[in-house]
């Protein structure tokens, strides 16, 4: 029976279960549903899904307490059904640059999760085919042509049953998928592991839902090898030279080098991310004559493929990284900035809502047209030795050596991570290496412990 009458409660923790596990609960129709889940984020995952379903307006089975989309995955009885299903349920509530993750991720394993079918098409025809026309949101969907159409009727009748995945040898050649690239080199690790990622959590789901009695990834013995995250030191530049590095900016072009200059001041005074710098807005900023200033941080610009943002174009207005929607993050900033920013206002104005950094149209800088300016600015800057080396190599550089400076000042840890917003426990796994220094500071100490 079909119903949109459904309330939420509240997460729960399982009190009986030996190991982790947390009970997410909601109402349809007067009738009481529950669902144990091990792991708070995936509970979390799991009612979000609910919540949006219901705001989309998608009526709830009472029997089984799931709404329209994801009794849809329940009841896939492929792959390819359960994969389309999984994107579509996931899209509202992620970012653009998340759901082409995971687009990406499943076109690479799709192809591989088939049974041995006679005409089956090229790798380039299948992928592109489900790139365009199946991973998607329905209305986002183009109608295939010829060699498309005929492509998804193949996938549709190989397709593997879902039951089928429990087989450890069907995971295994996923993950041998998804280790390598188009042209058949070793994917980086970075890329594997988000790719393994976005792969382990439809699994996740799959069992969530009853499709899998376990994720079958787990049985494997591949796992994606671990990183350490940590900043090159090698990158970071001095003071010195991130001032004759936005000195350099401002040689490049006639106006493009000139309008970008306090963008990347903001990168390195305020350990702005690049997607922040680009959502800047003058209203954001306390720009007194003297002393410091003040960037309150309240959204983020992050560019990716027009497909998958909400405004089909190509960069889309989010809320900060790792935060709460609403939520901003305030960022003093030294007199040498606000100076920056004051110059560039009255040099170049804002853009019709707000915002410092922008193009000729009213737009914003695309990653590769400041990346072009960065590397020609390099070469002013820095000897050429240091050119060929990473120091400094790209713009997000100048966020780490940021950071860096302010751990190397004695600035405590908790004052930093929540400057550049991360958590204390990142931000020392991350710049533990860029702490000039310490390893003196500590040898002293431990020789003083030893003489006692």
């Amino acid at each position: 029976m079909k119903s949109y009458d459904v309330k939420f409660w509240k997460i729960k923790r399982n009190a009986s279960s030996k190991q982790p596990s947390y009970v997410v609960r909601w109402v349809v129709g007067g009738e009481k549903q529950s669902t144990t889940i091990r792991g708070s984020e995936l509970a979390k995952n799991y009612l979000s899904d609910l919540r949006q379903a219901a705001k989309r307006g998608e009526w709830f089975d009472t029997v089984t307490g799931l709404p329209e989309s994801m009794l849809k995955a329940k009841n896939a009885r492929t792959w390819l059904e359960f994969a389309t299903a999984y994107v579509r349920i996931r899209w509202p509530h992620q970012a653009a640059t998340s759901r082409q993750a995971a687009t990406e991720s499943l076109t690479a394993v799709t192809p591989v999760l088939v049974t041995d079918r006679r005409g089956r098409p090229s790798v380039d025809v299948l992928r592109r085919t489900l790139r365009d026309h199946v991973f998607l949101p329905e209305d986002r969907c183009s109608e295939p042509g010829h060699e498309g159409a005929a492509a998804l009727r193949w996938l549709e009748e190989a397709s593997l049953p879902m039951r089928d995945l429990e087989e450890p040898r069907h995971a295994r050649a996923a993950v041998e998928a998804l280790a390598v690239l188009l042209d058949g080199k070793a994917a980086a690790t970075s890329t594997f592991r988000r790719k393994w990622a976005v792969f382990h959590h439809a699994l996740e789901y799959a069992v969530e839902l009853g499709e899998l009695a376990a994720n079958p990834l787990d049985r494997i013995k591949w796992k994606p090898t671990r990183q350490s995250n940590a900043v090159d030191r090698r990158v970071v530049v001095n003071p010195r030279q991130a001032r004759e590095l936005l000195t350099a900016v401002s040689y490049v072009g006639r106006t493009r080098g000139p309008m970008l200059v306090a963008m990347f001041a903001c990168m390195y005074f305020a350990a702005l991310r690049p997607a922040e710098a680009a959502g800047l807005r003058e209203q954001d900023c306390v720009l007194p004559e003297e002393g410091w200033g003040q960037i309150t941080v309240t959204k983020t610009r992050p560019q990716a493929n027009k497909r998958y943002t909400d405004s089909r174009r190509t960069f889309d207005e989010r809320g900060l990284k790792h935060r709460e929607e609403d939520e901003d993050r305030p960022v003093p900033i030294p007199p040498e900035l606000v100076a920056i920013l004051r110059a560039h206002i009255e040099a170049f104005g804002t853009a019709p809502d707000g915002r410092l950094f922008y193009t000729r149209g009213g737009g914003t800088f695309s990653g590769s047209a400041y990346a072009a300016v960065w590397r020609e600015a390099r070469t002013y800057a820095l000897l050429p030795a240091q050119v060929e080396s990473p120091l400094a190599g790209r713009p997000y550089d100048l966020r780490h050596a940021s950071v860096s400076t302010w751990l190397n000042a004695g600035v405590h840890a908790p004052e930093v991570a929540e400057r550049a917003g991360h958590s204390v426990e990142v931000l020392l796994r991350v710049y533990a290496k860029c702490i000039d220094g310490q390893r003196d500071v500590a040898n002293q100490r431990i020789e003083k412990a030893l003489s006692e």
